[in-house]
């Protein structure tokens, strides 16, 4: 079973932004290849960090207008938020090591 948590218009606030634990946004498609290629690579953080990191992904085909808000223009986006904010910005397919290394000083 996965550890990521579906985000959406819906529960984002809660979810991300009133989070007491920094969290990673994974703005994804089902379409996109190199998201399909990260996923592996996000779910293992999620499972990694478990408790002290959490990890949502938002579809932006169902949640474009989330996407808007936080300026998607390119996908995989992966945005780092801490208190409420965006701390961290990560666009593209990148190794397993440049996503701990986006994260693991936060937990």
């Amino acid at each position: 079973m996965s550890a990521e948590i579906t985000l959406t218009a819906a529960n984002f606030e809660e979810e991300v932004l009133k989070s007491t634990v920094p969290v990673l946004v994974d703005f994804w498609a089902e379409w996109c290849m190199p998201c399909k290629m990260i996923a592996p690579a996000i779910d293992q953080l999620a499972s990694d960090f478990a408790g002290k990191l959490k990890v949502g992904k938002v579809n932006v085909d169902q949640e474009n207008e989330l996407a808007g808000q936080h300026n998607i223009v390119s996908i995989p986006t992966l945005l780092v938020f801490k208190d409420g904010k965006v701390i961290r910005q990560k666009v593209g397919a990148v190794p397993k090591h440049e996503l701990e290394n986006l994260v693991k000083d936060l937990i």
